[in-house]
């Protein structure tokens, strides 16, 4: 068998625009190492979600809404109410009487559009699906090696590296493929020749093709978002990638080599199959009904939502107060800043993004990786380190001398088995120790420095504090409080630490900040701009354990003078994290107030803490709207003040940034939920780490990206709703509306059903929705209106 040469006098440009169209539908998945949480449907939010149901129907991406089975539950258990079905329906041309029999039917089984080897499955009874997956994964594992691999791979562009692999592969030769290495070895160097050959090959049109090449990259499973994800971040910083295109360019090469060796017998199907995928995507009576049960799944959250928040607003004093504590706008923070409040009503506590408005590189002490301490969308300008200058690059030298070298010794071949006969006892102690739980209390790193002008370091400390509507009023004694999970054996470790900061803790952004608003020069800089710290002021960082929640505060360096406050602060927060324990140990499998910390430090446990399960709602506004109200850790609380953003700045970087981040975190345990078997990552007991990109369900298979099962299920019923995140906040509808006006990406999150967005009345209620593109008033805490 051999591939043939096709004479063209150039490639289609219709046909590479396809191509990027495909590839932007994709969703990135990020390393293990710095998880970030991707909104799933990320190419597809400029479409509703019926058709994007549809969509994800034809080309294998599974669900978007919840099985009807749960819908009709919840029916019944009055959590979905009549109101809910009767906005939903207000979509469709059913009634909701015919919307609740919907629920209890069955939808007809999803079928994906056919691909060549799909067919040739069918025809020969080869598992031709399987054996491509197997040989690109057993590819692209060492390709994508981000160092697991003692002896990696040559640095090289995608296709010129599978090519060569697959030029010396025999198994597709083996299983009935005869030719395949050799075609491939022949194959043009340029991936872009390569793809125009195959398109021709496969006979395909620029209507075909979208769909068709859409249809492919899902087949490349987390191959291909991991490939994605590198994509991604090079759209990002303006620096080009052909990585995803040239993974496309292989899957296309072997639909190729598969349709002409069995052509004879797949022609036919193959070209039915080519006609349908040049349709265009139309949801069916399925999708609609499924996207209105959803939509009143969605109606309901929003209703119990607006019944909480109708209430008088705590208004307080404007005196300062003792203490403020700052926290991640995280929704695990909703329940430590509500029981911090309950046991000590003299503290104050403000939400913001985690990384505190600090997006920076850090280098920590002794290491030379650099981590990415902040939200994806930005990319970190400034870098720091935990250490001076020279220290950090003697220890930088010192970790490639020394450590790497050891590590290597350690996993040799040649001497792995020489270091367990020598080495071994002097790892009982340390084994005991991991095994028990025995870690003890970290030790707090170097604080970190930030090497900047000083007109830089004034700029910055004035815009956070600004957007933290923090420019009067400061306490005695402000905790900036970052978070991280303490958690081991666990290889999505990184999903529990802070989204805000690329996947890591925020200890680092927290000392920035504090270090930052401590500074008298800065201090002397921000009164020139009207904002004036009271000399009496002292700010301290700390970091929030989002496992134990115990608060470990960095205030070695606090004056005297403030030890008091510190020493109530420290206390207020034992007891709240007390508080919070016996919260969250009801909804924990086998867990107790007691057993809460040690859970993070057992290697059995498979579920530490239930990271942002359950994540419902985004609210800005002061925090008098909101503080009393039991939100149930389900809701990212960012404190905004209208009257300290007369020009509308702060709220547009609100809009979109921090509710960019938690509409992705949302999404994707949505994803994980109901798509489990394209967007959850399987289950814990059977992972093996590959690459250190991602883990596999057993010992092969596709890569698997998202969460695993034991992070939305637990073992009974799923643990996250599910429903879309409702923003609300407490602006004037016009001016939310003219900042959607100018951004798409917003408008078409809300105006497409990913996103709920409300704004708040003057009563602190949920008093305009915003749908098709205008805002219409709710009538009041039951949403009536909005029906």
């Amino acid at each position: 068998m051999s591939v043939a040469r096709i004479a063209f006098t150039g490639p289609s440009l219709e046909l590479f625009a396809a191509a990027r169209d495909a590839m932007d539908r994709i969703p990135p998945a990020f390393p293990l190492a710095a998880t970030v949480a991707v909104n799933p449907w990320l190419g597809q939010i400029g479409e509703d979600r019926a058709i994007a149901a549809a969509r994800m129907a034809r080309t294998g991406a599974g669900r978007v809404f919840l099985p009807r089975a749960e819908i009709a539950r919840r029916i019944e258990a009055g959590e979905i109410g009549p109101d809910d079905l009767a906005a939903a329906a207000g979509a469709t041309c059913l009634g909701a009487s015919d919307l609740r029999d919907a629920a209890s039917s069955e939808p007809a089984a999803i079928v994906p559009d056919p691909t060549v080897v799909d067919l040739a499955a069918a025809a020969t009874g080869v598992d031709w699906p399987d054996l491509v997956d197997e040989r690109i994964g057993a590819w692209a594992a060492s390709h994508f090696d981000r160092g697991q691999a003692f002896w990696p791979a040559p640095a090289t562009r995608a296709f010129a590296s599978w090519r060569s692999f697959a030029g010396r592969d025999l198994s597709p030769d083996i299983a009935g493929l005869p030719g395949f290495s050799k075609a491939v070895a022949e194959l043009p160097s340029d991936p872009r020749m390569a793809f125009a050959e195959s398109c021709a090959t496969l006979g395909l049109t620029p209507a075909a093709a979208a769909l068709y090449f859409h249809r492919l990259l899902v087949t490349l499973s987390g191959w291909g978002q991991h490939a994605r994800h590198i994509d991604w971040l090079a759209k990002r910083d303006g620096t080009p990638d052909e990585t995803l295109f040239d993974l496309l360019t292989i899957r296309l090469v072997w639909d190729a080599a598969v349709l002409q060796r069995f052509e004879g017998a797949i022609g036919p199907d193959w070209a039915a199959a080519r006609a349908r995928f040049g349709q265009p995507v139309a949801p069916n009576d399925d999708h609609l009904i499924d996207a209105a049960l959803q939509e009143a799944a969605d109606r309901a959250a929003e209703r119990r939502l607006a019944e909480k928040l109708d209430r008088p607003a705590q208004t307080g004093d404007r005196t300062a107060p003792e203490i403020q504590a700052a926290f991640c706008i995280d929704v695990r923070s909703e329940r430590m800043r509500r029981a911090l409040e309950s046991v000590a009503p003299s503290v104050q506590t403000i939400g913001f993004a985690g990384f505190f408005g600090l997006a920076v590189a850090h280098r920590d002490h002794a290491s030379d990786i650099v981590e990415a301490r902040a939200p994806i969308l930005l990319r970190p300008a400034v870098e720091t380190c935990a250490a001076g200058p020279e220290a950090a690059d003697t220890a930088r030298r010192i970790d490639k001398r020394a450590i790497r070298a050891w590590g290597r010794f350690k996993r040799a071949a040649v001497s792995a088995f020489a270091f367990v006969e020598a080495a071994g006892p002097l790892y009982v102690g340390k084994i005991l120790r991991d095994g028990l739980g025995l870690l003890g209390t970290p030790k707090a790193a170097p604080a970190p420095r930030l090497d900047l002008p000083l007109a830089d370091r004034v700029d910055a400390a004035a815009g956070i504090l600004t957007a933290m509507s923090l420019t009067e009023g400061f306490a005695r004694l402000i905790l900036i409080a970052g978070h991280g999970a303490r958690v081991t054996n666990a290889p999505h470790a990184s999903a529990l630490q802070c989204g805000a900061c690329g996947g890591h803790a925020g200890d680092v952004n927290a000392r920035l900040l504090a270090g930052l608003l401590n500074d008298p020069e800065i201090r002397a800089g921000l009164a020139g701009r009207g904002i004036r710290i009271p000399d009496g002021t002292h700010v301290i960082a700390g970091l929030h354990d989002t496992v134990s929640d115990r608060v470990a505060l960095f205030d070695e360096d606090a004056p005297a003078s403030h030890r008091a406050e510190i020493a109530r602060l420290r206390a207020a927060l034992d007891r709240a994290g007390h508080a919070v324990r016996v919260e969250r140990a009801i909804a924990l499998p086998r867990a107790t107030d007691d057993t809460m910390a040690a859970r993070g430090l057992n290697w059995s446990e498979l579920r530490a803490e239930w990271g942002l399960a359950g994540c419902s709602a985004f609210v800005a506004a002061p925090r008098g709207r909101t503080r009393g109200v039991d939100l149930g850790g389900g809701v990212f609380l960012h404190d905004y003040d209208r009257q300290q953003d007369p020009r509308g700045e702060t709220l547009e970087t609100i809009l979109t940034a921090p509710v960019i981040v938690a509409s992705w975190i949302a999404l994707q345990y949505h994803g994980s939920t109901v798509a489990p078997e394209t967007f959850g990552s399987g289950n814990k007991l059977l992972h093996n780490v590959v690459g250190g990109i991602g883990v596999l369900e057993g010992n092969g298979g596709a890569l698997r990206v998202g969460l695993p099962m034991q992070s939305v299920h637990d073992g009974e019923r799923a643990i996250h709703g599910a429903q879309r995140l409702t923003v609300v906040i407490d602006a004037a509808p016009e001016a939310i509306g003219a900042i959607l006006d100018r951004h798409e990406t917003l408008r078409d999150l809300f105006g497409n059903g990913w996103l709920a967005l409300y704004a708040m009345d003057a009563a602190g209620g949920l008093g305009w929705r915003y749908e098709g593109g205008h805002w219409i008033e709710t009538g009041g805490p039951g949403l009536s209106a909005a029906a």
